[in-house]
């Protein structure tokens, strides 16, 4: 297993709420309301926008999810 190097190291992006709202199949309204209530994936505000990272919505995800049956 190789490593990258910096050069060839890139972060994930950051998902916008439009991502996130087509992912979860919920209106951006409901992600903003999530947000300002301290519910939902944790988000990262750039400058006036919302951004989300992958691993936040899949940990909200997997937190929410039914136990096996």
């Amino acid at each position: 297993m190789t490593t990258p190097t910096a050069a060839e190291w890139r972060p994930n992006p950051l998902l916008t709420i439009d991502d996130v709202a087509a992912w979860l199949g919920k209106p951006k309204n409901t992600l903003y309301a999530w947000h300002s209530r301290g519910k939902g994936p944790r988000a990262i505000r750039v400058g006036n926008t919302l951004r989300y990272r992958r691993s936040e919505v899949e940990r909200r995800l997997d937190a929410h999810t039914d136990a096996e049956r």
